[in-house]
């Protein structure tokens, strides 16, 4: 069954999608009943997304994909990542590049449950990082951006993942609407840290910051010192309450600051 047609399924009650072989049947079992497990545990015991999971550890995204969500996750497998050039993966790696992968992850992950339907109604998915890849369905081909679909519909306790067999790469061109990044990360956050979530909480937030910093974000320079000091000050600091409100505090002086007042009149 093609990509297509599992996304024709999905759009109509009780046919039920199939997976296929892709991990094996063993895990294919697992990741189909996989209503208890979070997306990280999901992609964990798939097997084919090791490397996926070494970057979000890399980048502090763990603790964002493991919370309650609901998160939609586009997933490139361990061979979409090593098509990327020689000695990319290991660059990004690097703790003095966690702004960028910060930035390719989150352009990876939309905020709320996008099932297939869902994902074909649109032309583009807003994603926690701000970015929206675009979205396209030719000849029983679906793509996010450049990357093709190949897994529809693997479902999580905390949202859903689709697997993607390239890794997407954020326009670094394309400015972004800092006040709705702002906007959306303390209405994803907020929630996380009510539920007594704060370490979740303070992933999103730093991801929001983090996105606003490493891409082409309209902001101030007085904005842009208040977030890195944001970062260096949660940097020093292993107590998820504390930089939750460190970060929040920032976006918020971030969100009412003249520099954002005036990107807002225009």
């Amino acid at each position: 069954m093609n990509v297509f047609i599992r996304f024709i399924c999905a759009v109509i009650p009780g046919i039920a999608i199939t997976f296929g072989a892709y991990a094996g049947h063993h895990n294919e079992k697992k990741m189909m009943s996989a209503s208890s497990q979070n997306i990280v545990e999901v992609a964990a015991a798939a097997g084919q997304f090791d490397t996926l999971i070494a970057a979000a550890k890399a980048a502090g995204l763990v603790g964002a994909l493991t919370g309650d969500g609901p998160l939609t996750v586009f997933a490139p497998t361990d061979e979409a990542f090593a098509k990327l050039p020689e000695s990319t993966v290991e660059t990004l790696l690097k703790p003095e590049n966690k702004d960028q992968l910060v930035a390719i992850l989150s352009y990876h992950v939309a905020s709320g449950k996008l099932n297939a339907s869902d994902v074909i109604a649109r032309d583009s998915i807003a994603t926690i990082g701000g970015r929206a890849p675009a979205v396209s369905v030719n000849d029983g081909t679906v793509k996010i951006d450049n990357a093709t679909v190949v897994k529809v519909d693997i479902p999580a306790s905390n949202g859903v993942i689709h697997v993607i067999d390239t890794v997407l790469l954020p326009p670094q061109k394309q400015a972004m609407n800092a006040r709705s990044v702002i906007e959306l990360a303390i209405d994803r956050g907020a929630p996380l840290y009510n539920r007594g979530q704060e370490k979740a909480c303070a992933d999103l937030y730093e991801v929001a910051i983090t996105s606003l910093l490493a891409l082409d974000a309209e902001l101030g320079e007085n904005d842009r010192r208040t977030l890195r000091n944001a970062l260096k000050k949660a940097s020093h600091s292993h107590n998820a309450r504390e930089n939750a409100w460190t970060y929040r505090r920032a976006m918020d002086a971030v969100y009412h600051g003249h520099s954002m007042d005036r990107m807002a009149a225009r």
